[in-house]
């Protein structure tokens, strides 16, 4: 991890509906990571620094409330430095995001512009009209020191 980039915000999910009275609201586009939306658990909304201060699961969705105020479609975030360390070959979502694709053999297909969840896989989103599916038979490297990601061939179309 770049010390420059150890205070940048990462989006762990988003601001929903409310659930109930009490100020509690359904995470949309939840991390995975259960301990981020424990109760105590820190995570910062425009900027501002909250606290859980409740958290369930409802009809499978998070639901918690914060010891402060937040706007449905407002962000919310972890620093990067809080983050924990990944085992070689994951890597979170917006590290991918901006990184040159190439196809084996060196043919550039474009930038990562964005991760989409898929049914099966997420998908990595290309800056031109490509989307490849972020599994191990097309994604051959992941190079973030260098910027790039190396795929198979046949997963786009020859020019």
């Amino acid at each position: 991890m770049a010390a420059e980039h150890a205070d940048a915000p990462v989006a762990v999910g988003r601001v929903g509906r409310s659930h109930g009275l009490d100020g509690s609201f359904v995470v949309e586009g939840a991390s995975e990571t259960a301990e981020r939306f424990a109760v105590g658990a820190a995570l910062r909304v425009g900027g501002r620094p909250v606290r859980i201060l409740a958290s369930k699961r409802s009809g499978g969705r998070r639901v918690v409330r914060l010891d402060g105020s937040a706007e449905r479609g407002e962000t919310l975030e972890v620093l990067r430095s809080e983050l924990p360390p990944l085992p070689k070959d994951r890597f979170y979502v917006d590290e991918l995001v901006g990184l040159a694709v190439v196809e084996e053999g060196g043919r550039p297909l474009g930038r990562v512009a964005a991760v989409a969840p898929g049914v099966a896989n997420d998908v990595l989103e290309l800056d031109g009209a490509h989307s490849l599916p972020l599994v191990g038979a097309c994604v051959l490297e992941v190079d973030l020191a260098g910027g790039r990601i190396v795929v198979a061939s046949g997963f786009v179309a020859p020019d």
